[in-house]
């Protein structure tokens, strides 16, 4: 009896292990198109725009695979659904690292690589964590999706190293050897997914794609999250990840210590994952999502006073932002699975988080044209903090859960 406890056990943390590797992997490959754009720039004779513009195809991609993703750990189990997104993006990687042209590049970056990263995503993981356990699944959650946040401090720098001592093939090469080594360890060591209380598998019975589409619409938490969480992409991925550091360069700030700074925003980063799903096991969790969007606003008016400031101003706004920006990942995902089940959990969180890229994809467009049009990016933060305050209070509508 204690030795099957015990395997339980270690299969759960597995998934966590996994979990946290995976997404280190692929969010690693999605910052390598950053680190060696200017080198294709030289070599290929590619403009940046051209570049981005993959890169913006890849991001789309990503969206539409997202909610097919989720239905996929739903119905095929977390072991299945990680082992295809690492055997997708380690192709695709493979593509690119032998690429010769932009036909190779779009298929290897915006169709292999893309869809992998689509699968191998925060609510992929959070959807395999949560199912694995039974206690501590915001703790075990927080751990497990930090990967995509711990990824630039694990793999990006080996990724510099052999762009600097190497060649741009090398990186994206190893990057390809890493996803592909990964599949035969997540087959040996993660057991297939148990079915859930009341859950059947394909063949038995199970609802089709359209009957759970109509329950999750049908549910007032679905809308609230999905909402907030598309406001959450807007003012993170959007126009912070996307414009924080031209901003820097706005302000008069040199390129390293800028870097810097937003290297340590990440690994606050980190941090802030972890602390959030350890605090979703013992708190509120609507009133701990809403501090953490209104504590989020604060951080905006921080970073609209910046202008004129001492860079040390900057590194505070990056060591408070990181602690706001993907911690709200740990604490939606558990929302998710009390307040749409975890039978659904996968797609609900894929459609959530195809919101979260919309809003991503919004933010990144409106701060480029504020900013164009302004020659100011006061605009973009104002809205910031209203947004984030919106969101705050779009949380504190979900009603407590109640286990029946």
């Amino acid at each position: 009896m204690s030795k099957n406890i015990i395997q339980s056990s270690r299969q759960n943390w597995t998934v966590v292990l996994f979990g946290f590797l995976a997404l280190s992997l692929a969010f690693s490959g999605r910052a390598a198109l950053g680190l060696i754009m200017p080198v294709w720039q030289i070599e290929f004779g590619w403009s940046s725009s051209y570049i981005s513009g993959v890169g913006a195809m890849a991001l789309v991609v990503m969206a539409i695979v997202a909610p097919f993703a989720g239905r996929l750990v739903d119905r095929l189990g977390s072991q299945f659904t990680l082992n295809l997104g690492m055997g997708l993006l380690g192709v695709g990687c493979a593509i690119v690292a032998l690429m010769n042209g932009k036909l190779m590049f779009v298929i290897g970056f915006s169709g292999f690589s893309a869809m992998g990263f689509g699968i191998i995503a925060t609510h992929v993981v959070a959807t395999a964590v949560t199912r694995s356990f039974s206690t501590n699944q915001g703790l075990a959650t927080g751990i497990g999706t930090s990967g995509a946040t711990g990824g630039q401090f694990l793999i990006v720098p080996l990724i510099a190293a052999l762009l600097t001592f190497a060649s741009w093939r090398w990186s994206f090469g190893a990057l390809s050897l890493g996803c592909l080594a990964l599949i035969p360890c997540i087959r040996m060591s993660m057991r297939p997914d148990a079915p859930q209380d009341g859950e059947n598998r394909l063949g038995d019975d199970a609802s089709t794609l359209w009957q759970d589409l109509v329950a999750i619409v049908r549910k007032p938490a679905f809308h609230l999250l999905f909402w907030s969480f598309l406001i959450c992409g807007f003012t993170t991925t959007g126009v912070i990840e996307t414009h924080l550091l031209p901003f820097a360069s706005f302000c008069g700030f040199p390129p390293i210590p800028s870097a810097t700074a937003y290297g340590l925003l990440s690994l606050v980063n980190l941090v802030g994952m972890i602390a959030a799903g350890w605090l979703t096991d013992r708190v509120n969790r609507p009133m701990l999502l809403a501090a953490i969007y209104m504590l989020r606003a604060l951080t905006f008016v921080l970073l609209a006073s910046l202008p004129g400031m001492s860079i040390e101003m900057l590194f505070l706004f990056a060591i408070l932002f990181g602690a706001v920006d993907y911690s709200t990942v740990p604490v939606t995902a558990s929302l998710v699975a009390s307040h749409i089940g975890i039978k659904m959990m996968g797609l609900a969180m894929g459609l959530i988080s195809a919101g979260h890229a919309i809003g991503g994809a919004l933010g990144a467009f409106a701060g480029g044209y504020v900013f164009t049009t302004t020659a100011s990016y006061n605009l973009v933060w104002i809205g910031s903090i209203w947004l984030a305050v919106g969101a705050g209070l779009l949380v504190l509508l979900i009603r407590p859960y109640t286990h029946k």
